[in-house]
Formats: C-alpha cells, sequence, structure tokens
C-alpha cells in the first residue's frame, strides 16, 4: 500500500514540473519577441524624439527653420511655447507653436 501513494505522489510532483516547464517554454518567445520589439521600435523613436525635443530647446534668433507644415522661415524671436518666424520675401511674419518646428537647417559650430 505504500508503495502505491509513493508513486502517486512521486508522478503528481513530475506532472507539476512538467507544467510548469511547458508554461514557461510557452512564454519564453513571447517575452523574446517583446524584448526584441523594444530594441528594434521603441528605444529608436524615443532617441529621435528626445534628438527633436533638444533641436527645438537649441533654436535662436536667425536659424532657418522648416514647420510641420512645410513653411520655411527664418528665426525672428522666441519665447517659451511660441516662435515667429519670417517668411517670404514680403518679411511676412507668422508666429508658431515651438512643438511645430519640424527641422533647424541652420548649422551651429559644437560647443
Amino acid at each position: 500500500m505504500y508503495f502505491l501513494l509513493d508513486t502517486a505522489s512521486n508522478t503528481s510532483s513530475q506532472a507539476q514540473q512538467g507544467g510548469l516547464m511547458s508554461t514557461l517554454t510557452m512564454f519564453i518567445p513571447l517575452i523574446l519577441m517583446f524584448v526584441v520589439m523594444y530594441f528594434f521600435m521603441i528605444r529608436p523613436q524615443k532617441k529621435r524624439e528626445k534628438e527633436v525635443q533638444d533641436m527645438r530647446s537649441n533654436l535662436q534668433i536667425g536659424d532657418e527653420v522648416v514647420t510641420t507644415g512645410g513653411i520655411i522661415g527664418i528665426v525672428a524671436s522666441l519665447k517659451e511655447d511660441t516662435v515667429v518666424i519670417e517668411t517670404g520675401s514680403d518679411r511676412s511674419k507668422v508666429r508658431i507653436a515651438r512643438w511645430a518646428v519640424a527641422q533647424n537647417n541652420t548649422i551651429h559650430d559644437a560647443q
């Protein structure tokens, strides 16, 4: 009788270990997929966003900028959240939000 009880307890513990291993082998590819997604998609996007934010915060008067709408102009004045740019030959001024600056075409010396 003791032999039957001992065998039943061994098989149930082996079944639990086997179930744990099958669960782990099922989740490992899913975890690896998230890690790969982070390194190939999320991390580079955050790096690009940081570079754009640095570019917007380092704008100077006289820089040539391109807005997200495609307007090209020269920075006339800067405020905390807005930028005034001069566009065209008649020097018309347009006030835009700082987040709307997509690109700075002026090259500055490294400091």
